[in-house]
């Protein structure tokens, strides 16, 4: 590098023809309008004729979920999940991503340090000059000539159009995007175990029903071997209650399959080998469904993590039309550097001879073919309405759910009421037929029909009371509770 210092903008013709040049390109740039969202919800639900501002989404999962095996196995599943380790990456990288933009519009300052040899032609210009070039009285110039150079330089692009910043500004809006996307995954992780352990609550309970029936057709199948033996009953009467029998049998291995399967479900979410889930599993039919409180629609905007991530994806895509934009106008970089050259490093320290220094200034702008800026600006603009729709359908979304979710839990409520007098009526029922049977007044399908449908009765008891709980979970989930 040889020694020069350079100056920009010398004077003020090329000040006045660096404004025409901007303020041409300015008005150059394509304009598209950006659409904006639409985030109305109705005031209330159709279900809930309060208006009251109580929502179970503010409460804390440990005092929605007060089973002290389900919320241990909560809490190792919030240290130990994998899927959410890997998000919590994600949302590490997207942290690092603002430091990166941050340092996009800060000047950059490195050091060098290098050494070279050339040997030029004689015959050309620098070979001619440096052979009629003493550097004293006598000696002159070595060949090879070596270069010794040590300095430091720096350059920055001046953001005069807010592009870096306005990029800056989108990283931190997608990194506010990922925490949220976190979030909506600690929401659904804690719904999720919550209902694989209601659900292998209720497969314990079902197993524990086929194994009391078991034990009702048992006796039903020796009073009428006996009454076989009495001439009072056919084989056929036998052959059908063994054939029942073994039917329930079959089932109950079928559950215990399934109770296999849940436990696993429930040990892949905590991070664990396959082992056996602590659960509590007694007084199933009898645990009250708590009620819930569904606040206003328009908390969901504020309460559910997937709604606030749609929010800050769109803010990001804002900003990205407008650093798009930005790539039309002229940028604006400065380069400088300082430091000490010479052909022997002795002479490195002999200023100001060996004294380096530059200062340039350049203004760049695109002005023909500016087709590749101009199809980036239309896609920034494009992901943008993509943005205001997702956003849009993912209100929409949220409130849908919610009402459904209330109308479920209202016709559970209604359901569960008719079968639990089903469960009595059917229960009695048995006892009645099994006396009329051993007294000759009803025959053996009397007795299995309603046996089974007893069994049935009650194995659908079980299951609208999981369903209950699980209603419960899931609106706490679509109200937006759990993450917080």
């Amino acid at each position: 590098m040889k020694n020069r210092q350079i100056f920009f903008f010398k004077d003020k013709k090329a000040w006045f023809i660096t404004a025409i040049l901007a303020i041409t390109l300015y008005s150059c740039a394509p304009t598209l309008d950006i659409r904006e969202e639409n985030n109305d919800v109705p005031q209330g639900y159709p279900e809930v004729a309060s208006m009251d501002t109580l929502s179970m989404a503010g409460m804390n999962w440990k005092d929605v979920f007060k089973d002290a095996q389900l919320a241990a196995l909560i809490d190792t599943a919030l240290v130990n999940n994998q899927e959410l380790n890997i998000m919590l990456q994600q949302v590490n990288m997207a942290q690092n991503e603002i430091g990166a933009r941050k340092g996009e519009y800060l000047p950059a300052i490195g050091l060098k340090a290098g050494a070279e040899i050339e040997k030029v032609g004689r015959y050309t210009s620098q070979g001619a000059n440096d052979a009629n070039t003493d550097i004293r009285p006598g000696e002159e110039f070595p060949e090879p000539l070596p270069n010794f150079m040590v300095g430091a330089f720096a350059s920055w692009e001046i953001d005069v159009w807010k592009k870096l910043r306005n990029s800056k500004k989108a990283a931190v809006m997608e990194y506010l995007s990922s925490v949220e996307g976190k979030n909506f995954m600690v929401t659904n992780l804690i719904s999720e175990i919550a209902e694989s352990y209601y659900e292998l609550v209720a497969l314990d309970n079902k197993l524990s029903i086929i194994e009391q029936n078991l034990e009702i057709q048992n006796n039903a199948l020796r009073i009428i071997r006996l009454q076989k033996t009495a001439a009072r009953a056919t084989e056929l009467g036998v052959r059908r209650f063994e054939a029942e029998v073994l039917k329930n049998k079959s089932e109950m291995y079928a559950v215990q399959q399934e109770i296999v399967e849940a436990e696993n479900k429930i040990n892949f979410l905590i991070g664990r080998q396959p082992q056996h889930v602590d659960r509590n599993s007694e007084n199933f039919i009898e645990k009250k469904v708590d009620t819930v409180f569904t606040g206003v629609p328009s908390q969901l905007l504020t309460n559910r993590p997937d709604i606030r991530q749609a929010e800050y994806e769109l803010a990001a895509a804002k900003l990205d039309i407008k650093a798009a934009r930005a790539n039309f106008y002229p940028s604006l970089e400065l380069n400088a550097g300082v430091g000490l050259e010479a052909f022997k490093t002795k002479f490195l320290t002999s200023t100001p001879e060996s004294l380096l220094y530059s200062v340039v200034g350049d203004v760049v702008a695109p002005l023909i073919n500016r087709a590749a800026i101009k199809a980036e600006y239309k896609n920034a603009s494009a992901r943008q309405v993509q943005a205001v729709y997702d956003y849009e359908k993912t209100i929409l979304n949220a409130y849908i759910e919610v009402v459904n979710e209330l109308s479920n839990i209202d016709n559970l409520k209604k359901s569960y009421a008719m079968k639990e007098d089903q469960v009595e009526a059917l229960t009695e029922s048995i006892n009645i037929s099994n006396r009329l049977f051993q007294s000759a007044r009803a025959d053996y399908m009397e007795v299995l029909l309603t046996q089974r449908d007893a069994l049935e009765s009650k194995m659908d008891l079980v299951e609208t009371k999981k369903e209950q709980l699980l209603a419960r979970v899931n609106m706490y989930r679509e109200l937006g509770g759990g993450w917080n």
